[in-house]
């Protein structure tokens, strides 16, 4: 679950949170959004299935200021060892996510988690 302060600003239409992050070493990320489930980003995420990216966890909940969040976690399986991305296809994906949430306005920061976050 990502950490919201408000729902009362959004990145994005239907877009509450957006963190792309890998458990280290950090060669395959995952997609991980905070939405609206009112408002869902339905083209957005059809573009990143489109990607390749599957919905591997989607769980709502009630945010602490009374709007309903759903939480969703995208995934893409690679070629190397355990479905992991090698480093070409780590460049690949990183440049079609970045393009993907461009198109939408959300810049992304793709980041590695610590080993706390990854394995907590």
């Amino acid at each position: 679950m990502l950490f919201l302060k408000t729902t009362s600003s959004s990145k994005a239409p239907g877009i509450y949170e957006v963190d792309i992050a890998a458990k280290p070493p950090g060669k395959t990320f995952g997609v991980f959004l905070a939405t609206n489930p009112d408002h869902a980003p339905q083209a957005l995420l059809d573009q990143l299935t489109a990607l390749g990216f599957e919905n591997v966890y989607s769980s709502s909940y009630l945010h602490k200021d009374g709007c309903q969040v759903l939480d969703l976690h995208f995934q893409k399986d690679g070629t190397d060892i355990f479905k992991g991305w090698k480093s070409e296809e780590c460049v690949k994906n990183l440049a079609d996510i970045t393009a993907l949430f461009a198109q939408h306005g959300i810049t992304i920061t793709p980041r590695v988690m610590t080993m706390a976050e990854a394995y907590a």
